[in-house]
Order: structure tokens, then sequence, then C-alpha cells
């Protein structure tokens, strides 16, 4: 091995414009592959699942659970690779969510679920759909729509033009409407008009259902032309629904308007959204398939929208982002970007000052972004998406340690040989076999090391579920990076030395090197005369880190700042949608007049019509978003403004407030199936001690320390 080593930095040496033209090829391959790679803001650690969505209007949850959710539930027991099952029932909702292994594809699940769909018999009047596929951090962009138009129009618009056009825009899987009111034709029926027609209201109902179609007919020809002739009966106004012929009195017809009034109406709403000041608009949540590149489906879902601004909606309605993902992903690169630039600054002047040579400092700063660029590629070619805790693992110790033994070894090794022939002569001689020597002699210890470093990732890979999706990529680009440091310094690192290194070398010291040198050797002598006293010292501080250490505390993953806080009140389930509106009213006026910091707030109450979200009017939540840090003006950190907001709302009694951010929000549901960090569940077959038990633990865990935010899920 230690040959096969050699052997490769003597390849460098020898065609140092072959490998020139390799890190071009690496520089800019590396540039086009970053732009073109998924960059995330939080990795998705969610398994693939298969949700299976059926709304049964009218009916209460007892009957949803017995005739939609346990048939279904049922029949999706069979399905090869699941891990498990759950559901939630509500009134006129039901949601199965069909979590599978790790490994399994989307198209996979879908497809399986919907198979076994097929197999079951579901009530008259259920409406079933299975919920595209798409991930926990999915949820890519937010709008609402401005116009002067009655709420009814507006949501009709979203629904029949608006939502339609962004689903054609590629990477999107749903849109997802919430808030308006759905728009119907009501038919109120005058009982007393009825008893005196001798008419029912199944009469009426009957009546308007047959009316209510189209019938085909054929093709007549006539001279040169053919004539298609069918019957047109699908309703469209008012007009059409009240000449509906209910029955014949005689030869009198009895017509709907006789016996009711027609009028627009809206179907029962079943959430409410609110922005800033305005407490009722109609909002559209766009999510990614999952996969995609949220910059470029953000980048394609705004030239829609650019669009129908401005050609296909009329000027009294226009669509307003209110969320835009790229905002945190743009952050993540800035972010990253940040760290490189100043590990690449720091690393130079640190090499600088004790190797006092541009040369050298150059060569070994250089390696750092040839080794983040050889990692994106293989992350592109991989087809793993980038995110910042994958890219933030860039260790660049551990990148530029080949590098800085070999540029120092042949430093040295050249300034020797310069100092003994002299500059003139140096400059003029082959320095090939003297680069050759000093960098073989070290490559194959530096090879091992880097290997070992390595080989130390492995464990990393054998993580599965949450933790494999979250530290797996934070491996493969740490590892990848390393491979590219690994082959950089046995192939680019001697090439540029025998560039660069050709005039006469000498090895320079300055005031720092000269402090570090004397008091280095200052600090060995006084070791070496009070050993015991050395060696107490560092046994205590030794037993110091152990105890800090037991005592200090950790976590799984450091929060990611969203630079938003998700607030959810949770109130008491008999509420109705005005009483529950009123109270998100107040509460954002609350928040909007006590904290200067906040820059919007958006306010979701009950569930959208399409029942994505599985809630109620119990449920309120809060997206707020924070003015940039800058702008803050009382000091406080992000934990104080919510320690702040949480003081203001203790003011209600009887709601519980859980806070987090937007999308741990949505993480934390995907993956337990409810919403909170950490869940206990509790199983049973008595509802009643299941809720007892549910109380009992909840006033348990409330005396832990740190514990802010307990709500007991009410069934």
């Amino acid at each position: 091995m230690k040959k096969f080593v050699q052997n490769i930095v003597t390849f460098s040496l020898r065609n140092t414009t072959f490998i020139l033209f390799a890190t071009l090829a690496l520089l800019f391959g590396g540039i086009y592959a970053l732009k073109h790679t998924a960059i995330e803001a939080f990795p998705d650690v969610t398994n693939t699942r298969a949700r299976i969505i059926t709304q049964w209007p009218g009916r209460s949850a007892e009957e949803v659970e017995k005739l939609v959710t346990l048939p279904i539930s049922k029949e999706m027991n069979s399905i090869p690779r699941k891990s498990n099952i759950r559901s939630i029932s509500l009134f006129g909702l039901s949601v199965v969510t069909v979590q599978f292994e790790d490994g399994v594809e989307d198209f996979y699940a879908q497809q399986y679920a919907s198979n076994k769909l097929g197999g079951v018999e579901l009530p008259e009047g259920t409406s079933v759909s299975i919920e595209p596929p798409s991930g926990a951090t999915g949820e890519i962009f937010r709008y609402i729509l401005k116009s002067d138009l009655p709420i009814k129009e507006v949501s009709a618009i979203q629904d029949w033009v608006i939502e339609r056009e962004l689903l054609s825009v590629p990477g999107v899987a749903n849109v997802i409407s919430f808030g308006g009111e759905e728009k119907i034709y009501e038919i109120k029926i005058n009982p007393n008009e009825l008893k005196s027609f001798n008419l029912t209201p199944s009469d009426v109902f009957e009546a308007v259902s047959k009316s209510n179609v189209n019938v085909g007919g054929d093709v007549i020809q006539q001279g040169d032309q053919a004539y298609v002739v069918r019957g047109v009966g699908l309703l469209d106004k008012i007009e059409d629904i009240g000449n509906i012929t209910v029955k014949l009195n005689g030869s009198t017809p009895v017509l709907i308007k006789n016996v009711a009034e027609v009028v627009v109406s809206n179907k029962p709403r079943l959430g409410k959204v609110g922005y800033n000041e305005n407490d009722d608009v109609v909002e559209g949540i766009v999510v990614m398939l999952r996969g995609e590149n949220p910059s470029e489906v953000i980048g394609r879902l705004k030239e829609k929208i650019e669009e129908l601004n401005s050609r296909t909606l009329t000027q009294n309605i226009q669509i307003e982002t209110i969320i835009d993902r790229t905002t945190l992903v743009d952050n993540t690169v800035k972010t990253v970007s940040k760290n490189i630039i100043e590990g690449v600054l720091l690393v130079s002047l640190i090499v600088f000052i004790f190797l006092y040579n541009w040369k050298s400092t150059l060569i070994v700063a250089s390696v750092i972004p040839l080794s983040f660029l050889f990692a994106i590629i293989m992350l592109k070619f991989q087809g793993l998406p980038a995110n910042l805790i994958s890219m933030g693992s860039l260790d660049f110790g551990l990148l530029l340690e080949g590098t800085l033994v070999i540029v120092e070894t042949v430093f040295v090794a050249l300034a020797t040989l310069s100092h003994k022939v002299g500059p003139e002569r140096f400059a003029k001689m082959s320095k090939l076999g003297v680069i050759k020597k000093s960098a073989g002699s070290v490559a194959s210890y530096i090879f091992f090391a880097l290997l070992i470093l390595i080989v130390a990732l492995l464990p990393i890979f054998s993580f599965q579920k949450v933790e494999g999706k979250m530290f797996s990529p934070l491996a493969f680009t740490l590892g990848y990076a390393l491979l590219g440091s690994l082959i950089l310094s046995l192939t680019y690192v001697p090439a540029m030395c025998k560039l660069l290194f050709t005039k006469g070398i000498e090895e320079k010291e300055n005031f720092i090197t000269r402090f570090f040198n004397k008091s280095i050797y200052g600090l060995y002598r006084v070791s070496l005369k009070f050993k015991r006293i050395t060696l107490g010292v560092f046994i205590g501080i030794l037993g110091l880190c152990v105890i800090k250490f037991m005592n200090y505390g950790s976590e799984f993953l450091p929060q990611l700042n969203e630079g938003a806080i998700y607030i959810r009140a949770t109130l008491p389930n008999s509420i109705n949608l005005d009483e529950s509106s009123r109270l998100t009213k107040e509460m954002k006026g609350l928040m909007v007049e006590s904290c200067p910091e906040i820059d919007f707030i958006l306010t979701q109450t009950g569930r959208p019509n399409d029942g994505t979200d599985p809630t109620g009017f119990f449920n309120i939540e809060f997206n707020v978003q924070l003015k940039d840090e800058s702008e803050w003006e009382r000091g406080l950190d992000k934990e104080g403004i919510i320690q702040d907001l949480r003081t203001k709302l203790s003011q209600y009694p009887g709601i519980n407030f859980g806070f987090s951010q937007p999308i741990q929000d949505n993480v934390e549901e995907y993956v337990a199936g409810v919403k909170s960090s950490l869940v206990i569940k509790i199983f049973g077959d008595d509802l009643y001690k299941l809720e007892d038990y549910a109380n009992q633990v909840a006033e348990s865990i409330g005396k832990v320390n740190g514990i802010t935010d307990i709500n007991v899920y009410k069934t």
C-alpha cells in the first residue's frame, strides 16, 4: 500500500498539467452541482407514508370510527413492509395513516394503499382520497388572496382557478385551501307550501337530482353538415333550479320556486384564517413532492403566481406571498458560506503565521473549498440533498490534516536544500526528486490517517428511522469531503508544490512563532521539573471535567432557528367556531400590542376543507413571524420573547398553549402523529380510564424542571 500511495504522488508530479485540468474540472463541476443540488434548511427525517383521508359530512365521530376508520385500517393491515397504522376520527372526517419501513418508495406505498382501498366498502356519501407523497418539510409556500370581493367568490376562485393552475407547476404535490366559504346553492323549503301540494322534502331532493344532468344524443346529418344532438340539463344559476318541475298538478307543473326559496349560501365552515388586522381571508398552502429541490420548485411557483396576477386574475383579486421557504434556505446557504469563508481565512492566517510563506498558505487554503465541492458532486451523484446539519459538519482541521503535513514536509525539505546550495542554484535545479521523496515519505501515513477517519463514520450508516435520516447525510457529506481531501493531498498538493516552490525558499520566523517556541520550551522545562504538581493539576482538571460532564445537559439535536414562533392554543372540545374566532382575534391583538418584534401573525382556526389537518374548532394556530434580529429593540432573545408571550397569554384560563416552530411542528406531528416534541401514549380498552391515567401522567411530569407546556389530548 505504501508503494501504491507513493506511485500516486509520483504520477501527480510527472503529469502536473493533467492534475491541474482535473482540478479545474472539479471546481466547475462542483459549482454546477452546488447550483443544482437540493438544499434543505432541515433534513426530512420521516419515513414514507400513505395517508387516506375520508370525509363523511354530518356524521358523528363514533359513526366515522366504526363505519369508515376501522374498515380502512383493517384492510391496510395486510400491506407488506408497513411499520404501523395510525388513525383519527372526528366529526365528518377520518384520517388513516400507514407508515412504512425504511427504504420503501412513495410509489410503492401509494399504489399498494390505492389497491387495498378498492376492497373497502364505504357508506354512501363518503368521499375518499389518498394524500400525495410529501415529507414533513414539504410545506414550502403560503399565500393569501387579497380582494374586495365577497369571501364566497374568493374561495370559488381559489378552488376552481388558482389551485388548478398551481397544481400544474412541476414539483408541487398539493395545494391546500384554508379558510373562506365554499359556495353552494341552498334550497330553503317552505313546509306549508309543500303540504298544500302534498309533497315531501324527498320529492324536492329527487327532482333536483334528476334534473342536474346532461343527456347524450346522436349525430344528425343534413346536407354536408353534421349536427350533434344532446340534452343540456346541468344547473348553473338560481333561475335554473327554481324552474325545475317537482310534479304535475293536473296539467299545471309545480316548480321548485313554488315550494322553496333558492339562494346562494355556503357549506358549514370548518375553519377560518386571519392575517394581521384582517380576520377572514383565504389561504393557500403549497406542499412539495418528496425529493424535489425546494429552491427550483419555489422559483417555478413564483413565475406561475406572477403570471396569474398579471394575466389571469382581475385587479380586484391578487395573490400575496406570506411565507416563502426560500428565505430560510438562503439563510442556510448564507450560514454555510460564511462558515467556509471564515474557515478559509482563519486557516490561511494560522498557516501564514507559522510557515510565513504565502505560497504554502495558498495551497493549504485552496483545499477547503475544493474538498467541499467534491462532497457536493458526490451528493449530487447519489441524489442526496444538502442541509445545514450536513454542510455544517465539515471540520476544516480534519480536511487539512494531510495537506498541512505534506506542504510543511515539502517546504522544510526545499528550504533546507535552498539554504544548502544557495538561492541562485536552487532556482535553476530540478526539485522533482526532493518533492517526490519528502511528500512520499509521509503520504502513506496521511492515507491511513484519513482512511481511519472515514472508516470511523461507518457506524453512523447503521442508524435507522429518524436518527438514520438525520445523520446519514452528515456522514456522507463529511466522508466525501475527507475522501476529496485525501485525493487532493496526494495529487493536487504535490503538483502545486512543484509549480509554486521554484525560487529560493527560506524558513522565516516572526515574533509570534518566537513567542510560542520560547513559551512551549519553557512550559516543557517547568513540567519536567515539577512532575508531581503537573500530574496533580491535570488529574484535578480531568476530575472537574468528569463532574461537569455528568451534570451537563444534552439534547438529540440543536434547534434550528426558523425566525418564527408557532403557537398552538387548545380550547375545550365543545367550543363553536364563532367563539373560537373571537378568542383568536383577541389573542392575536394582545400579542401584536405587547411584542414589537413581531412582523406579522397568520392565524388558523379549525381545519381546512380537504381534511389534511385533522382537528376541530378547539384548535387555534398562530404562525408568528419575527422581524430580523437587528430590529429588536427590547434586548430580548427568542427564548425571552417566547416567555413574554407565554406570560401574556396565561390570562386565558382553561386554554393550553404550546410553543414551537413551523417546520419543527410539522416534523413532530409527522413522526409521532401528535403535535408535540415529546409524546406519551397510553393504550387500553376503556377511554375513561385512559383519560384519567393521562391526567395523572400530566400531573406527575409537570413537576419536572424544564417542562413548560403540557397538554392532554381530549377524546
